[in-house]
């Protein structure tokens, strides 16, 4: 691992292919009309995506789903291609009248049913438009104050060598030759950081920034690189820090020190994790009154009855 980095994760492009694929089968559906005057968004043989077909979906987007398109506009662009190839799949399906399978008839009874027991739910759960007020915002962010504190910041730039631990003799002497004919080319004081890094660092992503990594918050950072940190001034360079996977030397670009973002930076933060809490809520004592006008009982003999052999031997051992 190069230096630990803040990757983008697949998190987003799951929520949002959920939303285009899932909440609007309309729209998905092989001869679902288009929207007349529609920028067409891709095609895969006769078959397009525009922006009505996801336009609603946008809207129900969390912060943090907002917040990765706005980072990485390419997600948008993976669940466009997502779309497209579930269209063509939906188009051989329903050609080949799969959805008459008893098989898929029974999967699509069962989406329909949590479908519509879900939403009413929410619908009756969520808070009202106006929660959480004024009050309520600059309380949760006053008590929220100590877990919200951004840590230190570095901004970093490295020159990795290869060298993993347990390598054999020739590959480690190879490594360590480079290493002392980097440690020398970095020694004048007119030395190219920058230059070094993008013709000799086998980290090849960095490398091609000149060896910058970006900013880290000292929690990202390994610690064997992070104790190097506080003895190294800004565009200082470090002595060859050794990891698993070989050595990197570091140079400190800027700092940022802790803070505290103000109310105003993570209001819309603030406001959705109140309504979250106080849907849960709601639906914990709305389904709570449910079971204490409608008693629930399982039926443990019977249950025992449907499961594989196996898992009911080991049901009746434990009790």
């Amino acid at each position: 691992m190069k230096v630990s980095r803040v990757i983008f994760s697949g998190t987003a492009v799951a929520t949002l292919a959920c939303l285009f694929l899932g909440w609007h089968g309309q729209a998905m559906s092989a001869d679902a009309p288009s929207a007349e005057g529609s920028d067409v968004l891709g095609r895969i043989g006769d078959l397009e995506v525009k922006v009505e077909d996801i336009r609603s979906s946008l809207s129900n987007l969390g912060a943090r789903d907002e917040a990765a398109i706005s980072r990485d506009p390419a997600v948008l662009n993976q669940v466009v291609r997502s779309i497209l190839v579930q269209k063509i799949i939906l188009k051989e399906a329903l050609a080949k009248q799969w959805e008459k399978q008893p098989a898929v008839v029974a999967q699509l009874e069962q989406v329909r049913q949590s479908t519509l027991s879900e939403s009413y739910l929410q619908s009756i759960t969520n808070p009202p438009a106006n929660y959480p007020g004024e009050a309520e915002i600059k309380s949760a962010y006053e008590s929220s104050k100590a877990s919200i504190l951004v840590p230190r910041s570095y901004r970093l730039s490295q020159i990795f060598i290869s060298s993993l631990k347990g390598a054999d003799k020739t590959t480690a002497d190879q490594a360590q030759s480079k290493l002392e004919m980097i440690r020398k080319s970095l020694k004048p004081k007119d030395a190219d950081f920058a230059a070094i890094a993008s013709a000799e660092s086998e980290e090849k992503e960095s490398a091609s920034r000149g060896g910058e990594i970006g900013w880290l918050s000292e929690t990202q950072i390994q610690p064997e690189i992070r104790s190097q940190l506080t003895s190294l001034t800004l565009n200082a360079i470090s002595e060859p820090i050794r990891l698993d996977d070989g050595w990197h030397f570091i140079k400190v670009i800027d700092i940022r020190e802790p803070y505290t973002p103000t109310l105003d930076q993570i209001r819309g933060q603030l406001v959705q994790q109140l309504r979250t809490e106080r849907t849960r809520s709601n639906s914990q004592a709305y389904i709570a009154r449910l079971l204490q006008e409608n008693p629930l009982a399982i039926n443990e003999l019977a249950l025992s009855k449907i499961l594989p052999s196996d898992l009911a031997k080991v049901k009746s051992e434990s009790r």
